[in-house]
């Protein structure tokens, strides 16, 4: 399978109900010669390779470029996650073409998915930048927020990166209280995610309320609240781990009144 991506969509085949990856895509029929490839190793007995084209490359007869959002949940679920690293190594590729201790143009590693400077012999591996993202309860609601970067009136949950020395527990602390004025405890952890764009890895947790009032800056969040499972603002989809922290919230929140306890 080639999983061949122009910027940051993927190449798939049209020709049915569902899109498929190609199973033999030969780079001729494109017109174009690639701008890098990786081999990604064995799906099943498939061997998997991710490949960069040049912008202005155009999909064949019965097929297209679709970004991976569109694609969440129509593509099968063993091809999306392969596509997920191909992308994220696509990035990394694409942006860290020369050795940042001398300045010299990096080769492809012979052996390893790395690039490696022929100057001063550093190796560069795939970059990932991780982060944590939190759901924050209390009495029953969850701390949601409006970023700026949101294009639409959509809440989510706190996310912000892992900075040097810090452990994940205390990038959690940090970043509520950055972005929200609010004190945590109970930190506890709920799953992860590849996010490649361009190269994140989403560290989910959960956590209570320990203090303090909502304050934003009005800049980076521009609106913060607390939010109850049946009154909650327009949030993520569904292929992200923000969403299934929110799905959790919810599906705590009905357990609980069906057991007539209180949180």
């Amino acid at each position: 399978m080639w999983f061949a991506f122009r910027g940051q969509k993927l190449l798939v085949s049209t020709e049915r109900p569902i899109p498929e990856i190609p199973s033999s895509v030969a780079l001729e029929e494109l017109g174009v010669s690639s701008l890098s490839e990786y081999y990604l190793g064995t799906s099943g007995n498939t061997h998997c390779h991710a490949v960069h084209l040049p912008k202005e490359t155009e999909p064949p007869v019965n097929m297209n470029f679709l970004g991976l959002r569109g694609l969440f949940g129509h593509l099968n679920e063993d091809s999306y996650n392969i596509a997920v690293r191909a992308l994220g190594i696509i990035n990394w590729d694409r942006t860290h073409r020369f050795c940042g201790q001398c300045g010299s143009l990096a080769e492809k590693h012979s052996s390893m998915i790395a690039r490696q400077c022929p100057t001063c012999g550093l190796t560069l591996f795939p970059r990932i930048s991780p982060a944590v993202i939190v759901l924050v309860e209390r009495n029953g609601k969850a701390l949601l927020a409006r970023s700026s970067r949101f294009q639409e009136e959509l809440y989510s949950v706190i996310a912000g990166f892992v900075e040097p020395g810090e452990t994940l527990e205390e990038t959690v602390r940090r970043e509520v209280k950055e972005e929200t004025g609010i004190d945590t405890k109970n930190i506890r952890y709920f799953g992860s995610q590849p996010w490649p764009f361009p190269d994140s890895l989403m560290i989910a947790f959960t956590a209570r309320y320990a203090g303090g009032e909502i304050k934003v800056d009005g800049e980076e969040i521009l609106n913060a609240a607390w939010f109850s499972a049946d009154q909650l603002p327009n949030i993520p989809g569904k292929i992200s781990i923000a969403r299934a922290l929110i799905d959790w919230f919810v599906l705590k929140q009905a357990k609980t009144v069906r057991g007539g306890k209180k949180v």
